[in-house]
């Protein structure tokens, strides 16, 4: 029954900078790993961030150092910071998220492909461009 909104997107000119938001319903995101997709023009979906429950990131090498995942759990919501954009960001940014822990009781980190999620929001789209 957890469903996820993705909201936060818009048209930015490069340099700029957005934040998303990916919030939950249904369930409590503590105990969840939440993922960050993006998808461009006429091509396959790509991990940009993920957040395991327990707190602990990854970031993709084409985003380090620009965007920044985190989580407010009061909120039920995790963020995607995103500044100095680039035109090649552009695209349907969709947020992800599954159990964060394996069959054993131990947590589980977060992983940067899509085939480790469960549940999808529908996306929202960023635009890049001058």
């Amino acid at each position: 029954q957890l469903q996820l909104v993705e909201s936060g997107g818009g048209s930015v000119q490069p340099g700029g900078s957005l934040r998303l938001s990916c919030v939950a319903s249904g369930v409590t995101l503590d105990n969840f790993n939440i993922g960050w997709f993006r998808q461009a023009p006429g091509k396959e979906r790509e991990g940009v961030s993920c957040i395991s429950s327990y707190d602990t990131s990854i970031n993709a090498d084409s985003v380090k150092g620009r965007f920044t995942i985190f989580r407010d759990n009061a909120k039920n919501t995790v963020y995607l910071q995103m500044n100095s954009l680039k035109p090649e960001d552009t695209g349907v940014y969709y947020c992800a998220a599954e159990w964060g822990f394996a069959a054993t009781g131990i947590v589980r980190a977060c992983k940067m492909t899509e085939y480790a999620y469960d549940y999808w929001g529908q996306g929202t789209q960023v635009t890049v461009s001058s």
